[in-house]
C-alpha cells in the first residue's frame, strides 16, 4: 500500500524491459506502481531492437540456408531458386512486435500497474513531472522513483539522417526497401546483424569501421575465424581504419571517408543507402536530472551495484536507475535483471548485480556469444591477483552434432584460473552459440571450477559437448 503522503510507492520512467520488469515485480510485491512511457510500450528492444531484428534474421537466415546450394548438396538436396517477398518478411517482424507489445501491456495491467502515456521527468526529491500525450502537464509524487529511459542510436557529427536513404537501426527494422548497395557504418553487433540480413536478401554491402580492425568489440581470435564466414565469404567489402566524416542523403548517397588519424580525405563512395550503426547514447537529456543534483557521465546516470543513483560519490535517496541509461551492459536482459534487483532493494533486501556472469550474443549465421572477462581483462586480473591464466579452445569440427548439420565452422575459447580452476570467461562462434553461452554464464555466476564442471555429463550427440570438451581440456592444466 502507498504511504498516505505519496501518490505512488514507485514510479518508473520508461517501459522498456528494465522498466517493465521493475514495475511488474514491484506490483506483484504489493507496491502501488505507475509506469510512464512516451513512445510504444516495450521500449527499444521490443519495438526497434532485438525483437524485430531477430524476426528479420530468422527470415533472412532461412533464405541464406535455402540459397546455399553447396551446403544443401552435401545432404543430397537440390533446391529450386529461392524466392521471397520483402513485404511479408517485414510484416513478420511487425506482427511479432505488435504481439509482444500487447502481451507486455496486458501483463502490466493485470499486475495493477497504472500506465501513463507521456514524457516523464524528475521534479525534485520524490516528485515526477509528466507531460501527457493529450498535453496535460502534472506533477505526481512517489516514495521511490526508478529511471529506465533507455537509449537512442548515436549519429556521429558529419552524418545527415533522412530516415530513407541514410538511417539508423530504428528505421532499418521496418525493411521498407532493399537497396542494391548499402554501406553500414560500424561493425559491432548491430552492424554485423544487419550485414547478415542485407547480404542474405541480395544486397551488396560495404562495412566501414573507424577502429583499426573490423569487429573490434569481439575477441580477436573469434573475429579471425568468424570474419572468414560472416564477411569474407559473402558479398561484403569491409574497410577498417576509415572514418565516415561526411554522409549526405540522396540518390545516390555520397560518403566521404577520411583517415582516422590525419582526418585527410581518402576515398569517396556513392551508394544507394547507408545504415548508421555506430552505437547508442543514453536518453537522459530531458529528464531534468539537475533538479535533484545528479551529474551524468557523458549522459549516463551513475549507479552503484544495487541500482541506487549516485552523484559525487553520494547516494541520491529514493532514486534508482536501470538499463541502457546507466551504460553498464546495454542489453535487454541486463536491464531486466537490474530492474528486479532495484525493486528488491527498495523492499529492503540487499542484492547486487554480477555483471561478469551476464552473457551477450550476436545473432548472425553462425552466431557469436560471450560472457565474463575478455582475454585482456583476464590477463590483467591474473597479474593483479598473481595467478596463472589458462586458455583452451574447443572446436566444432570435432563435434558430432555440428558435423551432422554440416555446420562445423566454430570454436569456443575458455578462460580460467590455473590455480583454482574458476571459470573467468568464454567466447563462442558457431552454430547456436547464443544458447551454448548460458551454461558458462551459470558457471561464472556460481564461481564454479572446471574441476567440478568437467564431471558433469552432457547429452550425446549435442553441441553442448563443445563446452564439455573445453572443461575437460582445462582440467588438464590445473596445477
Amino acid at each position: 500500500m502507498s504511504e498516505a503522503k505519496f501518490d505512488f510507492d514507485l514510479i518508473v520512467i520508461g517501459a522498456g524491459y528494465g522498466g517493465f520488469d521493475a514495475a511488474k515485480h514491484a506490483a506483484e510485491k504489493g507496491l502501488k506502481v505507475a509506469i510512464i512511457e512516451s513512445r510504444e510500450m516495450g521500449g527499444t528492444c521490443v519495438n526497434r531492437g532485438c525483437v524485430p531484428s531477430k524476426a528479420l534474421l530468422a527470415a533472412s537466415g532461412k533464405i541464406r540456408e535455402l540459397a546455399d546450394s553447396e551446403h544443401l548438396s552435401g545432404f543430397g538436396i537440390h533446391a529450386a531458386p529461392v524466392r521471397f517477398e520483402r513485404q511479408k518478411i517485414a510484416d513478420h517482424a511487425n506482427n511479432l512486435v505488435s504481439a509482444i507489445r500487447k502481451n507486455l501491456t496486458k501483463t502490466l495491467e493485470r499486475s495493477g500497474v497504472e500506465i501513463i502515456h507521456g514524457f516523464g521527468r524528475i521534479e525534485g526529491q520524490q516528485n515526477v513531472g509528466v507531460r501527457e500525450i493529450n498535453g496535460v502537464d502534472r506533477i505526481i509524487s512517489s516514495k521511490d522513483v526508478l529511471i529506465a529511459a533507455g537509449s537512442d542510436p548515436f549519429v556521429p557529427p558529419g552524418i545527415e539522417i533522412d530516415g530513407r536513404t541514410v538511417f539508423t537501426s530504428d528505421e532499418a527494422i521496418n525493411l521498407e526497401w532493399l537497396p542494391r548497395w548499402i554501406a553500414i557504418i560500424g561493425s559491432g553487433y548491430i552492424g554485423l546483424e544487419f550485414a547478415d540480413i542485407y547480404s542474405a536478401l541480395g544486397c551488396e554491402v560495404t562495412m566501414i569501421e573507424a577502429l583499426d580492425r573490423v569487429m573490434p568489440t569481439f575477441d580477436p581470435d573469434i573475429t579471425k575465424i568468424a570474419s572468414r564466414t560472416l564477411i569474407d565469404k559473402r558479398d561484403i567489402d569491409a574497410k577498417a581504419g576509415l572514418l565516415a566524416s561526411k554522409i549526405k542523403p540522396g540518390c545516390p548517397v555520397n560518403i566521404e571517408l577520411s583517415d582516422v588519424k590525419t582526418r585527410e580525405l581518402v576515398e569517396e563512395l556513392e551508394v544507394d543507402a547507408v545504415l548508421v550503426a555506430t552505437g547508442r547514447v543514453p536518453s537522459s537529456k530531458n529528464l531534468n536530472l539537475e533538479s535533484i543534483g545528479v551529474k551524468t557521465n557523458r549522459g549516463f546516470i551513475p549507479i552503484d551495484n544495487s541500482m541506487r543513483v549516485i552523484s559525487d560519490e553520494k547516494i541520491i535517496p529514493n532514486l534508482w536507475a536501470v538499463g541502457d541509461i546507466t551504460g553498464k551492459l546495454m542489453l535487454a536482459h541486463t536491464a531486466a535483471a537490474q530492474g528486479t534487483i532495484a525493486v528488491d532493494n527498495i523492499l529492503g533486501k540487499n542484492r547486487e548485480i554480477d555483471y561478469r556472469s551476464i552473457p551477450a550474443a550476436t545473432f548472425t549465421h553462425p552466431e557469436i556469444s560471450s560472457v565474463g572477462l575478455s582475454e585482456l581483462e583476464a590477463k590483467d586480473l591474473s597479474k593483479l591477483e598473481n595467478f596463472e591464466l589458462g586458455i583452451v579452445r574447443s572446436y566444432f569440427k570435432a563435434n558430432s552434432k555440428a558435423l551432422a548439420e554440416l555446420e562445423s565452422d566454430g570454436v569456443m575459447k575458455l578462460l580460467f584460473r590455473k590455480d583454482s580452476g574458476e571459470v573467468l570467461g568464454a567466447h563462442i562462434y558457431g552454430l547456436h552459440a547464443a544458447d551454448l553461452i548460458q551454461e558458462i554464464s551459470n558457471a561464472i555466476s556460481r564461481r564454479q571450477s572446471v574441476i567440478d564442471l568437467a564431471c558433469e555429463v552432457h547429452t550425446h550427440p549435442t553441441l553442448s559437448e563443445v563446452v564439455e570438451v573445453a572443461y575437460k581440456q582445462a582440467v588438464l592444466q590445473i596445477k
